[in-house]
């Protein structure tokens, strides 16, 4: 498919930085109780931080990076037997908790405490090359009942920001509008859906640690079986347009070395629980950043069910926001088509897409150029989709084309 016709030029780039970031990333345990074949995480049983660590590590942050949300994750966080503790350290900080987990060992009453504690949201990661017991080998489309049962959960608690990730492969590519419609059918329950681009080393390249040579299958994302690892946001933006035509994003992070890529790529859409009516447009993403940043001194990061079921409240914005008068435009003419259509309600949905580290044809790696998902090793930021890195051999690896010279001392 080609990829759809996106000018940053005309998008708003987001304005996160390495110091100043709407949400940081915490990992308290590398521990978890599945297996997904794209993780970048290795599963250390037994690796659990204690609370002295987590709190040395939430003062890294505090002391080096304005912050909004800290998403907790690993390994899968709910293995930590201190969990409820952790969250309850972040709330104490004015942070919003917000956990990321396979959803295996969620239960209500675990869900129940996380919120006592001042959980704020959560993030279940569901995709179909994932072992998860009871669902190993399903469909996306299958594994659909099991986002399901997750929304649900979350629900009936209540109060809670509900969201979704999947690392989209190329053999799942074409299925992830089938997710986007899944959480288009329910607004009110599900408010943030992310997919994430496939990507491990890339086998052009020679690895090194300073000058020695390294072999990548000590990394939990060496490769092992072909797999294309160039899929881009743009692509998966076209195959979510051609199913969605009101999905039109309006933000994006781009990338350290190449500065046309889309590392993230944010739409805001409208729905009625019917259909997609539209997406809002640069000026309203801009607005909202900018405000709250004024307002409270930092960027915007999870925003819970009942800010997110008000978007007909922003529909005066049409007069600055292009996009909005997009939906203005398209609910106006349903309205009159079927005037009961007036009373429903109009949710905001978060769709956005992750282009994890590309290699530059001379190696180097382009990140994200504001990464939200840094975490603290040692005591300093780190990327955390790298952390293997620097677990394993202490830095970073460098990436030196075959048959070029290894990097200088």
């Amino acid at each position: 498919m080609d990829p759809i016709p996106l000018d940053h030029r005309k998008l708003y780039r987001l304005p996160w930085s390495l110091t100043d970031n709407v949400i940081s990333w915490l990992e308290p345990t590398k521990q978890c109780n599945i297996s997904c074949d794209g993780c970048y995480s290795a599963n250390h049983a037994g690796s659990h931080k204690s609370l002295a660590q987590v709190r040395a590590d939430l003062d890294v942050f505090e002391r080096s990076r304005q912050t909004d949300a800290v998403s907790v994750a690993g390994g899968d966080p709910l293995t930590h037997p201190e969990i409820v503790e952790v969250v309850h350290e972040i709330a104490r900080r004015r942070l919003k908790p917000v956990v990321n987990t396979n959803g295996h060992a969620m239960t209500p009453a675990l869900l129940e405490q996380l919120k006592a504690a001042g959980l704020r949201g959560v993030t279940f990661h569901v995709d179909s090359l994932q072992r998860r017991p009871g669902w190993t080998g399903k469909s996306e489309l299958e594994l659909n009942a099991l986002r399901q049962q997750y929304a649900d959960m979350v629900a009936a608690v209540g109060g809670l920001s509900c969201a979704f990730n999947a690392t989209v492969y190329e053999k799942t590519l074409p299925l992830v509008p089938e997710i986007l419609a899944w959480g288009q059918r329910n607004p009110e329950k599900v408010q943030v859906m992310v997919f994430i681009a496939f990507r491990t080393e890339d086998t052009r390249f020679d690895y090194y640690a300073g000058r020695r040579k390294v072999e990548t299958r000590e990394l939990v994302y060496h490769g092992g079986r072909p797999e294309r690892i160039d899929i881009s946001a743009r692509e998966v933006a076209a195959t979510i347009a051609a199913r969605f035509p009101g999905y039109q994003p309006s933000a994006y992070l781009n990338g350290t070395e190449d500065p046309s890529a889309f590392k993230w790529l944010m739409a805001l859409t409208v729905n009625d629980g019917e259909e997609i009516l539209g997406s809002v447009g640069p000026k309203f993403v801009e607005l909202t950043q900018v405000a709250n940043h004024l307002w409270n001194g930092r960027y915007l990061g999870y925003v819970g069910p009942g800010a997110m079921a008000r978007a007909k409240a922003l529909l005066p914005l049409a007069a600055v926001d292009s996009g909005l008068r997009g939906v203005l435009k398209r609910w106006a003419a349903k309205v009159a088509r079927r005037p009961l259509a007036a009373s429903r309600p109009l949710y905001l949905q978060s769709v956005m897409i992750i282009q994890p580290i590309d290699q530059q044809a001379d190696g180097r790696a382009s990140m994200c150029d504001g990464c939200p998902d840094m975490t603290v090793h040692d005591g300093r930021l780190v990327w955390s989709c790298r952390l293997e890195e620097q677990l394993l051999f202490g830095q970073w690896l460098h990436p030196v084309p075959r048959e070029g010279k290894p990097p200088a001392a």
